[in-house]
């Protein structure tokens, strides 16, 4: 199942800048991610964005927990 979630995540070089997206459209993964860690529910998220699902917002989570499972970490330069 984690597999199926991070197939809904893709990175082209032509669109977003190369950025991680959902499904292909133009919702970067680092923009779901900022208004989830800003408050806004799940239920909150996809009324505003209606071509949203609830798996986009698992996968970019687990995207997320994916990149930072490093052995180590630096300073982070915010």
């Amino acid at each position: 199942m984690k597999n199926d979630l991070l197939k809904r995540i893709t990175i082209d070089p032509n669109m977003c800048h190369g950025k991680p997206v959902i499904r292909g459209m133009r919702y970067p993964v680092v923009n779901l991610l900022e208004l989830m860690s800003s408050g806004m529910t799940n239920a909150e998220i996809l009324a505003d964005y209606e071509d949203l699902e609830e798996a986009d917002l698992q996968a970019c989570l687990l995207f997320a927990a994916k990149l930072a499972d490093v052995k180590t970490v630096s300073r982070l330069v915010i």
